[in-house]
């Protein structure tokens, strides 16, 4: 089992406790709870070299918000607050308004995302080589195709366990 001191942000935000069946279930399988949770960790890490934390958490809130699932977007938005960004900026993600968005890095960053989050067939080449042409190195675009992956994977993870938790509950 998950030593449950350890924070786990999808065990948080499902509201999943030791003694609810579909935490026992989701733990069944120790090594995928921790190695989600350290991929996390990872990219979210402030020393990870490359794309900020900020710019980071930003593409997470709007991979939420696009999704859409609410209780990961309010995770991020937190985040951001916590991390003292831009309220503004904060909030035009928190819309979609990329086009509020003047800074040239930034938002090629959220295009990308936007595209691949919401029609990943137009996320091809030429969606890719925008990216150096906004600035990010090759482990920057890296970084972002592997947050994208991951914020979607922890979505679906969130949205299948509070499904099945809710089910628990009626139950």
């Amino acid at each position: 089992m998950t030593n449950t001191l350890m924070p786990n942000t999808i065990d948080h935000l499902v509201g999943l406790t030791p003694g609810l069946s579909t935490y026992a279930v989701r733990h069944q399988r120790d090594k995928v709870v921790a190695a989600t949770q350290k991929s996390e960790e990872g990219l979210f890490d402030p020393n990870l070299p490359g794309l900020t934390v900020t710019e980071r958490l930003l593409v997470a809130l709007l991979a939420c918000v696009l999704t859409p699932s609410v209780v990961c977007a309010a995770e991020y938005r937190h985040r951001l607050v916590e991390g003292g960004a831009d309220a503004s900026l904060i909030e035009h993600v928190s819309n979609a308004s990329l086009n509020q968005i003047n800074d040239t890095r930034l938002h090629a960053i959220l295009k990308f995302t936007h595209t691949l989050i919401t029609d990943p067939v137009k996320a091809d080449q030429a969606a890719l080589q925008s990216l150096p042409k906004a600035g990010l190195s090759t482990p920057e675009v890296v970084t972002l195709a592997q947050l994208i992956a991951f914020v979607s994977y922890q979505v679906r993870v969130v949205a299948g366990l509070s499904a099945m938790k809710q089910l628990e509950q009626q139950a």
